[in-house]
C-alpha cells in the first residue's frame, strides 16, 4: 500500500514592524483576515506596543484616539480589514457636524464640492467666504497650464487657479494629511485622480466637478458628494483596530513578539536570516530609515532610495473639559488653519461633536484636540507639554471664544511621523520595489510607499503579502522539517 503524500509545509515569513501595515501583512499571510493561512508568520516589533500611529488612551477618564482618529471609508481596504477581524458591525460614520477653515480673521465653512482644496463648485466656494473677492475672480479666470508626468500640487494649482486657493484651501487640507508643504508634494502621488483631470485638458474646476459626480443643486443649496460616508471610525477610537487585528493574528497562530528589534537582515542560499533566524520570506513594514539600515548590506541601491525619504513630525494636544464649564460648545466638528495666517495650531478637532459614540460614552465631558508642527516647522515638538497646551488654548480662545480650563490634557508627539511625497516619489518607490523583487522573498509595506492613510497602508500590506509569496525562489527552499 502506497504511503500517503505529505503536504509541503507552509513557508515561514517574518514581518518586521507592528504598525497597522505590519499587522495587516501578518494577518493576510497567516490567515487571520479571511482565507486560509499562506505562511507560518512571526511578527517582530521593536517597541512595547502594536499599532504604530494608531493608538488610543484615556484622557480625563475618557478613551480617545491619540493618533489617527478615522479612516477613509470610500477606499475598501481598511473597512474590509475591520470587517474581516470582526469589527464590521462597529464601524460608524462621523456626525453631521461641519468642518471650518479659520482664515481671514474668522471661522468660515469648509466649502463642499472640492477635492483636496481644489474647487469643483464655484458657488459653494463663494458662499464659504474662504477666499477674497480677488481670489474668487482668479479661480474663475483659469490659466491653461502644462502638467507633464508629475508636478508639485501647490505650484500647479497656483498657476492654474491662483495662489490664494492654494494658501487657504489646498495647503491646510494637504497639511492635515501629510503635515507637508503643497509646493513640494507630488500631484501624482498625493492626488492621482486630480492629475488625470489635469492631463485631460479643459477646465480644472469642471473636471473636479465631474470627478466628484456633483449633482446640479437646486438654487441656494450646496451639493454633496454621493457614495455614502467619506470617513469611518470605531467606538473607543480607531486605535481599537490594531488590537482586533492582533487578536485575530494570535487566534490564527501568528507569533507576535514585542520588544524585539531587528538588527541584521541577510540573504541566504535558502531564503533569509533575520538576526540568525531562518525564514523563507520577509516583509519590511517599518519607517523608511529603518528599512534603509536593514537593507544596506543586501540591497544598497534600495537602501539609498529609502534613506532619501524625508519625514515630518507633529504633536497632538488632547484636552478634556467639563461640559458645565462650557456655556456653549464650539461650533461644528473643528477647523483647519492655513499656515499663511500665522497661527500656532494647524487644526482643531472637536471630537465630542465629531463622533457620536464619544458624546454618548462621556456625556459630561467635552473632548477636543489640536495639532501643531509640520514639515520643516517642527520646533513645537521640542516645547514642553504645558507650553503646547497654552499655545493651543490661546488660539482656541481667539478662534471660537473658548475660555474654559481643561481638567485633563495629554500631549502625544509623533516625531518623524509622516513621510513626505515630493515630485518623483512614485518613481522612487518603483525603484525600491524593483530592487526588492530581485532578491526574492522580500517585500515592503507602509506609509512610505502608496499613501499615508490607513486604507493605503492596509492596501500596501496586502500587496506585500501577495508579492512576497509569488516571488519566493521555490527551488531554493530548504528541505521539509527545517
Amino acid at each position: 500500500m502506497a504511503e500517503p503524500l505529505m503536504a509541503e509545509p507552509l513557508p515561514k515569513a517574518v514581518v518586521i514592524g507592528g504598525g497597522i501595515a505590519g499587522l495587516a501583512a501578518a494577518a493576510y499571510l497567516g490567515g487571520a483576515a479571511g482565507g486560509p493561512p499562506r505562511a507560518r508568520v512571526v511578527l517582530r516589533e521593536a517597541g512595547d506596543r502594536l499599532g504604530g500611529k494608531l493608538r488610543s488612551g484615556e484622557v480625563g477618564g475618557v478613551r480617545v484616539d491619540l493618533g489617527a482618529e478615522s479612516m477613509l471609508a470610500r477606499r475598501p481596504e481598511a473597512v474590509g480589514l475591520a470587517r474581516e477581524v470582526g469589527l464590521g458591525e462597529q464601524l460608524v460614520a462621523p456626525t453631521a457636524a461641519k468642518a471650518a477653515v479659520w482664515t481671514r480673521g474668522a471661522l468660515r465653512p469648509l466649502p463642499g464640492g472640492q477635492l483636496m482644496g481644489v474647487p469643483g463648485d464655484l458657488d459653494a466656494l463663494a458662499a464659504s467666504g474662504v477666499l477674497s473677492a480677488a481670489g474668487l475672480d482668479r479661480v474663475r479666470d483659469e490659466k491653461p497650464t502644462e502638467v507633464g508626468d508629475d508636478v508639485a500640487i501647490g505650484a500647479y494649482v497656483a498657476e492654474r487657479l491662483g495662489q490664494e486657493v492654494v494658501d487657504r484651501l489646498v495647503e491646510p487640507l494637504l497639511g492635515g494629511v501629510y503635515a507637508g508643504r503643497a509646493e513640494e508634494i507630488s500631484l501624482r502621488a498625493a492626488v492621482p485622480q486630480l492629475l488625470a483631470v489635469a492631463q485631460g485638458g479643459g477646465s480644472l474646476v469642471e473636471g473636479v466637478h465631474k470627478l466628484l459626480d456633483l449633482p446640479q443643486p437646486p438654487a441656494g443649496r450646496t451639493p454633496s458628494v454621493s457614495g455614502g460616508p467619506v470617513f469611518a471610525g470605531l467606538p473607543g477610537g480607531i486605535g481599537t483596530l490594531p488590537v482586533a487585528v492582533a487578536e485575530a493574528c494570535v487566534r490564527a497562530g501568528v507569533e507576535l513578539r514585542l520588544n524585539s528589534p531587528v538588527t541584521e537582515l541577510r540573504r541566504t542560499p535558502h531564503g533569509w536570516s533575520v538576526d540568525g533566524e531562518a525564514c523563507d520570506a520577509v516583509v519590511l513594514a517599518v519607517p523608511a530609515p529603518v528599512a534603509a539600515r536593514l537593507l544596506a548590506r543586501e540591497a544598497p541601491a534600495a537602501a539609498a532610495e529609502l534613506a532619501a525619504v524625508e519625514y515630518a513630525g507633529m504633536a497632538l494636544v488632547t484636552m478634556a473639559f467639563h461640559c458645565a464649564d462650557l456655556p456653549e460648545p464650539p461650533p461644528g466638528s473643528g477647523f483647519l488653519v492655513p499656515p499663511v495666517d500665522g497661527r500656532q495650531i494647524k487644526a482643531a478637532t472637536f471630537s465630542s461633536q465629531k463622533w457620536g459614540w464619544l458624546a454618548e460614552s462621556a456625556p459630561q465631558a467635552f473632548l477636543l484636540r489640536t495639532s501643531l508642527g509640520r514639515y520643516r516647522e517642527e520646533a513645537a515638538l521640542g516645547l514642553d507639554d504645558a507650553e503646547l497646551v497654552r499655545r493651543s488654548l490661546d488660539d482656541l480662545r481667539e478662534a471660537v471664544g473658548l475660555t474654559a480650563v481643561p481638567y485633563a490634557t495629554e500631549v502625544t508627539r509623533w516625531p518623524a511621523g509622516l513621510p513626505q511625497y515630493p515630485v518623483g516619489h512614485q518613481q522612487r518607490v518603483a525603484r525600491i520595489r524593483t530592487e526588492a523583487q530581485r532578491l526574492g522573498g522580500l517585500a515592503l509595506a507602509g506609509a512610505a510607499f502608496d499613501g499615508v492613510g490607513i486604507p493605503a497602508c492596509v492596501g500596501s500590506a496586502r500587496r506585500a503579502a501577495d508579492d512576497v509569496l509569488t516571488s519566493l525562489p521555490w527551488g531554493q527552499r530548504e528541505p521539509k522539517g527545517r
